[in-house]
Order: structure tokens, then C-alpha cells, then sequence
């Protein structure tokens, strides 16, 4: 097994270990990034999953706390690397961005004379992210708004969308690189990266959590890191979409939406009304085009302009509808999934 040192210690083979990497102090605080390394006895891929680079978006960190409980991870080969949170800043004041205002996952590579934001891209990148094979970057909406757990990735690259199938979410989406995030330099580095994307910052969805999970289980098998167990089905093939726009308000007033998360609509379909607060006046807002919604507002007021609905172009509605319906809760911890301990998945 190849040598790993994280954080000036060396990782041997067959450990289970917590590591604290030292980071810029906040005002007169110390600051450290926690870290949970799991090697296995044998050789295998290095793969991080990670949580929190934006500091409101919590869902992946209780994904990754349910994920080192599980007593199959014993059988692990490889080295999986655990990061619950990142932005360990932001979520002490529950904010979206480092404390000098910007964006984290817009911050890499990092330089260690740039911006506090960019010192700590460059050391989670240069600790963790070069160390590894591929990774799992777990994310939520943006405030206010709502997912449906989806994986983001390029469709064009086999290894990765083979990962974002087998990860089994609801929906697979087309991603293109963003500069400055994680996964566009981790991808220039050839290390590919998949975006899961479920439910609403500041809060913990159950649904969201619960195929977050099975989907990271699904990936360590699919490539080897973990065993097959004979009773598992063949994985639902998710809806894959390559195009996906959010409909924007032409007025400003008060929402009242028609169709919710993993709804179906049809071109020019009508999916909310925007309600003048002060008068009977009310507006249509319609579908663009055939699609699945995999995010929406959540707040009733609405402003021109504002983001209402994310839809992901999809023609076959009737196929939309029925693999959907497969992720109904009662499907999402099904009998080979529940094999790994019902106390470590609820």
C-alpha cells in the first residue's frame, strides 16, 4: 500500500484515525479542520468525500457521520477520506462564505499569501485533494431554495458518469466546470469529482440524507472499495439530462406555485402564479420547456428577476414520471441497503 501522510502523519494500513489540520486563527481563535481517515487492510482507490464548503449547507454533514458508523466500511480496500466540513468558519455563523465575505468553492487552487479564503482552498487542496483518486463533494441549494437530489457531473467523461449512475439519485445532470471551484481544478489535476446536490440550506432533509448515503455506498462498490452483496439489485437507471435552465419571474408579488420538486411539466404549461399582495391582478408563470423540476424558491415573495424554478429539459415525461416514483421514501432504504444496520442509518 502507497505511503499517505496527511497533516504531518503518516497513515498506515488497516487504521481509523481522526486528524486535525491547523488553519488560520479566527480573530484570536484557533481554527482546525477535522479530518476522519479510514484505511483498509488491502490496496485500493484513495477517494474524499466532503461536506460544508459552504458553511449552510449541512445535509452532508450528517451523511458523512452516518457514513463512518457503518460496520461495512471494515471491509474497505482503498483509503477513504472524510471531511464533514470544510468551511469550518462558515458554519460557526451559519453563512454561506468565509468570513472576508467570499466564496470558498470559488477560492482554488488557494495561494498561501492570497486571501484568508483562498489560504484555506490551498490547504485542503495540497493535504487532501492531490492525495486522492476521485472524490465526493456533498452540497445542498442555496438559501431558500430546494434540491432534488441529483449528482452533477460532465456526462462526456465515462469514468464519471458511470460513478454518477451508480450513485443512484434521482437525477444525473450535465455539470460544467465552474472556475475556481473545487471540482474544475481538481478535474485539471485528474482527479475527478461528483456533485451531489439535495435539499435546502440550514436544514437536514431525511430523503435527501438517506440516498446520500446509500449513494456514496453505491460508489465504494462500484469501484471495488467495498464488497457486493449477493442480494443487490441491479441499480436504477436515474433520469440523465444534459440541459437545465431556471425560470425567472417577469413580476414581483406574492407566489403561489402549482407544481413542486420531481414534478413533471410541459412546454408553456402553466407551473406558479405571482399575486399582486394589494389588488385582484395575478400573473402566469410557465414552463419553458419539457422537464423535471429539480429545484425551486421556497420563499413566497418573489422580485422580478428572481429564480423560481430549476427544470431539467427531459422529453419523455412518462419515464420522468416512473423513475421517479421509484424514490419514493419507502424505496429509498430498501432491503439490501437496510442489510447494513438499521441503528446506523436512522
Amino acid at each position: 500500500m502507497k505511503k499517505l501522510i496527511i497533516a504531518d502523519t503518516e497513515i498506515e494500513a488497516n487504521s481509523n484515525i481522526t486528524l486535525d489540520l491547523k488553519l488560520p486563527k479566527l480573530y484570536h481563535s484557533p481554527m482546525k479542520l477535522p479530518i476522519r481517515i479510514i484505511r483498509g487492510r488491502k490496496d485500493g482507490p484513495t477517494i474524499f468525500v466532503s461536506a460544508a464548503i459552504h458553511g449552510d449547507e449541512l445535509n452532508g454533514i450528517e451523511i458523512i457521520r452516518r457514513l463512518r458508523k457503518l460496520t461495512i466500511l471494515k471491509k474497505l480496500k482503498g483509503t477513504l477520506i472524510l471531511i464533514p466540513i470544510v468551511n469550518t468558519y462558515g458554519v460557526t455563523t451559519l453563512s454561506r462564505y468565509m468570513p472576508d465575505r467570499r466564496d470558498l468553492n470559488r477560492s482554488f487552487p488557494g495561494s498561501k499569501k492570497g486571501s484568508l479564503a483562498s489560504r484555506i482552498a490551498k490547504i485542503f487542496f495540497d493535504e487532501i485533494v492531490t492525495k486522492c483518486d476521485f472524490g465526493i463533494d456533498l452540497h445542498t441549494a442555496s438559501i431558500h431554495k430546494s434540491n432534488l437530489p441529483q449528482v452533477r457531473t460532465d456526462l462526456n467523461n465515462p469514468f464519471t458518469y458511470n460513478l454518477a449512475k451508480a450513485f443512484e439519485a434521482p437525477v444525473v445532470l450535465h455539470s460544467e466546470l465552474r472556475d475556481g471551484s473545487l471540482r474544475e481544478e481538481a478535474q485539471n489535476k485528474g482527479i475527478p469529482v461528483l456533485l451531489y446536490e439535495a435539499g435546502e440550506a440550514l436544514r437536514f432533509d431525511e430523503k435527501s440524507i438517506r440516498i446520500g448515503l446509500k449513494g456514496i455506498v453505491n460508489v465504494l462498490r462500484e469501484t471495488q472499495m467495498l464488497p457486493n452483496t449477493t442480494k443487490r439489485k441491479k441499480f436504477s437507471l436515474p433520469i440523465i439530462a444534459r440541459t437545465s435552465q431556471w425560470i425567472r419571474s417577469t413580476e414581483s408579488g406574492i407566489i403561489r406555485t402549482i407544481k413542486g420538486l420531481g414534478e413533471t411539466v410541459k412546454e408553456d404549461e402553466v407551473i406558479a402564479y405571482v399575486d399582486e399582495p394589494l389588488d385582484d391582478m395575478s400573473y402566469e408563470i410557465k414552463a419553458a420547456f419539457d422537464g423535471i423540476i429539480i429545484g425551486k424558491s421556497e420563499i413566497p415573495l418573489i422580485q422580478e428577476g428572481d429564480a423560481i424554478f430549476h427544470i431539467a429539459k427531459f422529453k419523455n415525461l412518462e419515464t420522468a414520471e416512473n423513475k421517479i416514483e421509484y424514490f419514493h421514501e419507502d424505496a429509498i432504504v430498501d432491503n439490501e441497503f437496510s442489510e447494513l444496520g438499521k441503528e446506523e442509518i436512522i
